[in-house]
């Protein structure tokens, strides 16, 4: 036909990392671009699908199944107009502008897929982020981690085996055996302690009569900092702190972690604590292949320094965004925070940047607001939001519940549109009074 640009002459636009802002990314591109032809889009993730990150503590609590919520990137590509491409990526060639991807293995070992180079003309990196043991001792070894949901969906594995095999076994439960102690009371460590507490009750409920849960199961929340959430507002983690202890869940602030052994935790003030199964959230890091990559400059967290166009700054071909890019706040002391509601704003700004670049427009200024912090506890959830028309407001209660689904709910609609939402939500609905509460396999 006349006019059509032929595949290989189309910009190639590669976005590696299929999580909150790179999938966003993607889907925004490939509507605006990859189905007029005017680009060829193509997201890299080393998953095939994709779990939306702030859900991790209810997969890992056995009160989402992970498939219910899933998105298959092949089919979100073929549906959005772009290309996906399953790999990890482990190098950069800048000169030759290419993505280096590492083999495929089976789960044997053997190599299903050679080392591959994939060809751009602008790349994002949207890898997110890993969990940052500080080095500790024990803590690779002993914890688990939240960084996926294949990491999630091992540790309501291991707690449903743990409660069932506590439930059939006739000598008395040893010490710390149904105890959960979690490393970290940011929104994440906060989150997967009240869901653990709701969920470990649901098992109960469901005939696992010969355990106490006021008496056989503990759960222990420890932070180094003063206080829990130590990142937002004094009335928020207050609030937070009140309601955890509410629950009956052991809140130990200040203190720090020194070891983590096989049966328990040791933190520098001397205190040990007993637990078989131990959660690690107590920091993030950027993945470490970025330091030194190819020459781009990276900080102490290895996360990618970029401006306040999203790009990185030694290589205008090469932008950023998510938990993985360390961005300006302009008036802040510090860079975006990485939160999910960072990554969603990056990734709206980039997609209308990248159309704009293809054009030979100026890049526009990425500057962050800050909706607010939503925590959920599972029953119930705390929060404060903050806008022009009331400054911060501190909600709780059913309205902050409310307000974080809908925060869910902005991620669906961006990447699946209000149709899907719709249909969704009614499919949920009309399926709950036919499945479990809680996930019990």
């Amino acid at each position: 036909m006349t006019g059509m640009t032929s595949d290989t002459d189309r910009p190639r636009i590669v976005i590696v990392g299929g999580g909150a802002g790179g999938l966003v990314l993607a889907t925004k591109l490939g509507h605006r671009l990859g189905r007029r032809g005017r680009a060829r889009i193509t997201l890299i993730d080393s998953s095939l699908t994709h779990v939306w990150k702030p859900l991790l503590h209810e997969i890992a609590a056995g009160t989402l199944a992970s498939h219910d919520d899933i998105v298959n990137y092949l089919s979100q590509a073929k549906s959005h107009h772009f290309r996906f491409v399953h790999g990890r990526m482990d190098g950069l060639d800048r000169a030759a502008r290419r993505v280096g991807l590492a083999p495929i293995l089976d789960p044997e070992g053997r190599e299903l897929v050679a080392r591959r180079w994939i060809p751009y003309d602008t790349l994002v990196i949207a890898v997110g982020s890993v969990s940052n043991d500080f080095g500790i001792p024990g803590v690779r070894e002993h914890c688990i981690y939240l960084d996926d949901h294949q990491q999630a969906e091992r540790l309501q594995q291991r707690l449903l085996h743990d409660f069932v095999r506590a439930q059939i076994q006739t000598a008395p439960l040893r010490e710390g055996q149904l105890h959960i102690a979690i490393v970290g009371a940011g929104a994440t460590g906060v989150e997967l302690a009240a869901e653990l507490h709701k969920a470990s009750r649901q098992l109960v409920d469901y005939g696992l009569d010969q355990i106490d849960p006021g008496h056989d199961i503990k759960l222990t929340l420890l932070e180094a900092a003063a206080t829990v959430l130590p990142a937002l507002p004094e009335r928020l983690q207050e609030a937070t702190e009140a309601k955890l202890r509410e629950l009956g869940i052991e809140v130990l602030t200040g203190e720090q972690v020194s070891e983590v052994t096989e049966h328990a935790i040791h933190t520098k003030s001397g205190r040990v604590i007993p637990a078989e199964n131990k959660v690690w959230c107590a920091g993030i890091r950027a993945p470490d292949f970025l330091k030194d990559l190819d020459g781009l400059e990276t900080n102490r967290i290895n996360q990618l320094v970029v401006d306040q166009h999203l790009r990185t700054t030694r290589d205008e071909n090469v932008f950023a965004l998510g938990d993985c890019a360390s961005c300006p706040w302009p008036g802040a002391e510090r860079p975006v925070p990485p939160r999910a509601q960072a990554a969603h704003q990056e990734a709206t700004t980039l997609a209308g940047a990248l159309v704009r670049r293809l054009a030979g427009q100026s890049l526009p200024t990425f500057r962050y607001k800050d909706h607010g912090s939503l925590i959920s506890l599972s029953y119930s959830a705390v929060g404060n939001l903050m806008g022009n028309l009331f400054g911060s407001l501190m909600i709780e209660g059913l309205l902050a519940r409310a307000a974080y689904l809908s925060l869910y709910r902005r991620h669906q609609l961006a990447i699946n549109g209000l149709g899907w939402v719709i249909l969704a939500s009614l499919a949920r609905l009309l399926a709950r009074g036919t499945q479990p509460r809680l996930k019990l396999h």
